[in-house]
C-alpha cells in the first residue's frame, strides 16, 4: 500500500439523452409507443493522485471553448458541456490548490474530447503522457479520416506531447498504481489499480463504467458510446473479477455520487 492522497479536480458537468448512457433506457411500445426523452447531467471530473514518486494527473478534462467550436456543433448538440468554460484546467487545478506546472505525469485514460481537452498545456514540456498504444492510433485514425469515432477531435492531441507510450494489457507505472487496459468504449481505454494506504484498493474504471448501473447491473451504453460491445463486456468481467479478489472499491466515469464518494472516502 502507498501513502498517496486523491483530489476531485471538478471540471463541470455534461448533458445528453440517458439512452446513451444506459442503452435502451426509454423504449417505445405498442401502447407507448412514443416515450418521453429524458436528459441526464454526467459528472466531469479529472483527480491529482499525489504520490512519493510523482504528482500525476488523471485525464485532462474537456477544452473550455467546446461550446464555442473547439468541439464539432452535432456533438456538442448531444454531449453539451454547458459549463466547461467554467473550469479550464489551470483554474481547476488551483481551486484545489494545484498548478500544472505542479504536474509530474498524466495519465490519459483515453483520447475522447471531453477527457483530452486540457493536453496543450503540456505541448512542449517533457511531461510524460501515459496513453495506450491502440488509443493513440485510433485517435489518430478517427480525427484524420472519415472512419472510425467521431468523439476524436485532433486539436485536442496533436501537439507536441511527451507520449509515454502503453502497450501491455496491465502495466505497474508506480509503486502500488497499475494501469489496466479495458477497451470497449474505446480501443485503448486505461483504467487505474490503487492500492491505497489506509483505504485499500481503489479502482478507476474512468468511461469502462459510465454509471453504476453500467457497472452494478453490466447494462452496456448505447451502440454509439461503445467500440466494442463484445470487448466492453469482457472488460466488465475482468474489472468484476479483479474487484472481488482484491476487495477493491470502484469509481465510475461520470457518476456523480461516485464523485462524492471519491471526495468522502480515499484520502
Amino acid at each position: 500500500m502507498v501513502d498517496a492522497t486523491v483530489t476531485v479536480v471538478d471540471r463541470g458537468s455534461v448533458r445528453s439523452d440517458v439512452n446513451y448512457i444506459i442503452e435502451g433506457f426509454s423504449v417505445g411500445t405498442a401502447t407507448e409507443p412514443n416515450p418521453d426523452t429524458v436528459m441526464g447531467d454526467g459528472a466531469v471530473y479529472n483527480l491529482v493522485i499525489d504520490h512519493p514518486e510523482a504528482t500525476i494527473l488523471w485525464d485532462t478534462g474537456s477544452h473550455p471553448e467546446a461550446g464555442e467550436g473547439h468541439w464539432p456543433s452535432a456533438l456538442y448538440d448531444a454531449f453539451e458541456h454547458y459549463d466547461a468554460d467554467e473550469h479550464p484546467l489551470p483554474d481547476a487545478l488551483a481551486a484545489v490548490g494545484y498548478a500544472v506546472s505542479d504536474i509530474d505525469a498524466v495519465i490519459q485514460t483515453h483520447l475522447h474530447i471531453d477527457h483530452a481537452g486540457g493536453l496543450h498545456h503540456f505541448d512542449g514540456t517533457d511531461v510524460p503522457i501515459y496513453v495506450h498504444e491502440a488509443e493513440l492510433k485510433h485517435a489518430y485514425y478517427s480525427a484524420n479520416t472519415d472512419a472510425g469515432d467521431d468523439a476524436y477531435v485532433a486539436a485536442d492531441f496533436d501537439h507536441d506531447l511527451n507520449w509515454a507510450v502503453i502497450n501491455r494489457d496491465r502495466t505497474e507505472l508506480f509503486a502500488d498504481l497499475e494501469l489496466l487496459h479495458l477497451p470497449g468504449h474505446t480501443p485503448g481505454l486505461l483504467g487505474v489499480k490503487l492500492d491505497l494506504d489506509g483505504f485499500g484498493t481503489a479502482i478507476l474504471a474512468g468511461d469502462e463504467v459510465f454509471t453504476r448501473a453500467n457497472y452494478d447491473g453490466e447494462q452496456p451504453m448505447g451502440g454509439p458510446m461503445l467500440w466494442s460491445k463484445r470487448d466492453w463486456f469482457d472488460s466488465l468481467q475482468f474489472l468484476k473479477d479483479l474487484a472481488r479478489r482484491t476487495d477493491a472499491a470502484v469509481f465510475c466515469g461520470h457518476d456523480s455520487d461516485d464523485v462524492d464518494r471519491l471526495r468522502d472516502e480515499l484520502p
